[in-house]
């Protein structure tokens, strides 16, 4: 049994007058007429039990976009329903309004829309609904508390977006340009043409020459049909904060962001989140079906707290990847954890593949670097510039082993990163 706002004035009042009369007698009458006014207000309450729940709605939303969740009410019994509902959910996802008002006759349905504004990535578990019926005097009631499962996978935000049509562009440029003059090993055969002075001997068609009576030549055009393989570092370090969120967030936008333009630019895009298991894949898949695949896969990766098994990944990444690949690979290239983990596996993956390691730097390193106002400070300018040396002797060794090396602030890498691809596309190095 509950007691609403209305029913606490009325027991004040009730009150006051105790105050004003201080007998036994009174005191004794104030009791049973606040017992009996409740319990009889609680009883004539219709029954929240008797009102079934079912959920409907959104199931999937970017962060930072409303979602609209509808809870449909059926009362069961005969009485009429007055009173409040009210559908929780956790707080990383504020909804409004936090409760309903709700009058149902006996029989009647109602639907409850309530909008979810989810403030952080992964799979959102509805709480409980809270049923509040009230007595036709409003002073009490009856109220039960019940779970109707339902989920909202909360998509990463993709804000890189903004990014693609300006790389989409330079795509375009970068194809229009293309020498189709290209000879030699991992090219697509184009078209034949009439020979002209400067071409490639080696580039004739002996039998169309002798079927057109003139010499003709093949021309060539990049390969469209690469492979691309982005893997995401779901280890230890993807948990640490740069900036307002977690590195891995950083990490999943520039992954959606560098399969968008490459699965626009004819490749072929893989993606595996690891740490010490797989814990997402994404293979065989183009276009709209990929990123729709992706974004959710990685809705749900979650950054753990252990230490990322580089040999377990190494063997993953030759295990799915059976053609030579651009492999990217986004990690910390922090000192301690690079050079305990990943240099010493890296060269596997270098051997077969062109390699690009994409990390995250830390805003707050740049900022303490450019401080030094008082002596402490100065002592953490020190212990920054010191930090930051290390970082570049890691991605120093890196680009001697072959590996291209992308090292940018959150908001920076995942335009980066695209741009990498493209000149390495520009270059034929893919």
């Amino acid at each position: 049994m509950v007691i609403s706002g209305r029913g606490v004035g009325v027991v004040a009042v009730l009150a006051l007058l105790v105050v004003l009369r201080p007998q036994w007698s009174t005191l004794w009458l104030y009791v049973l007429v606040v017992v009996l006014v409740v319990a009889v207000d609680a009883l004539r309450a219709a029954s929240p039990s008797r009102i079934a729940l079912e959920r409907d709605g959104d199931s999937a939303v970017r962060v930072g976009d409303q979602a609209t969740l509808r809870l449909r009410l059926t009362n069961r019994s005969a009485r009429r329903f007055t009173g409040t509902v009210r559908d929780a959910w956790p707080p990383s996802s504020p909804t409004s309004p936090r409760s309903h008002v709700v009058t149902i006759s006996g029989g009647d349905r109602r639907v409850l829309t309530t909008m979810a504004t989810p403030s952080r990535r992964g799979r959102c578990h509805a709480d409980t609904v809270t049923v509040r019926s009230l007595g036709p005097w409003g002073l009490a009631g009856r109220q039960t508390s019940r779970r109707v499962p339902w989920h909202l996978d909360v998509m990463p935000p993709f804000t890189s977006r903004k990014h693609l049509p300006s790389k989409l562009a330079r795509l375009r440029d970068l194809e229009g340009r293309a020498v189709v003059l290209h000879r030699g090993q991992g090219t697509e055969f184009d078209s034949l043409r009439e020979y002209v002075e400067g071409d490639d001997v080696r580039s004739i068609d002996w039998r169309a020459t002798a079927r057109a009576g003139d010499v003709m030549v093949r021309t060539w055009r990049p390969e469209r049909d690469r492979h691309v393989f982005i893997v995401i570092d779901c280890g230890r370090t993807a948990a640490g904060r740069v900036g307002d969120a977690p590195r891995l967030d950083a990490a999943i936008e520039a992954t959606l962001l560098l399969a968008a333009l490459a699965t626009r630019a004819g490749d072929q895009v893989g993606v595996l989140a690891w740490d010490r298991r797989t814990r997402g894949t994404v293979q065989g898949r183009s276009g709209p079906d990929l990123m729709a695949s992706t974004t959710s896969m990685l809705a749900q990766v979650p950054a753990s707290l252990v230490e990322t098994d580089w040999q377990g990944l190494v063997s993953e990444i030759a295990r799915r990847t059976r053609h030579r690949s651009l492999v990217v690979l986004l990690t910390a290239i922090d000192p301690a954890p690079a050079h305990h983990g990943l240099l010493p596996v890296l060269s596997q993956v270098t051997q077969r593949h062109q390699t690009v390691v994409a990390s995250v730097s830390d805003p707050a390193v740049a900022t303490m670097l450019s401080d030094r106002s008082d002596l402490t400070a100065t002592y953490r300018a020190a212990a920054a510039a010191g930090f930051t040396r290390e970082r570049r002797a890691v991605a120093d060794v890196l680009s001697r082993a072959g590996v291209e090396v992308v090292d940018e602030l959150p908001d920076d890498l995942a335009p980066a990163l695209a741009d990498r691809y493209l000149a390495l596309k520009a270059q034929g190095r893919l």
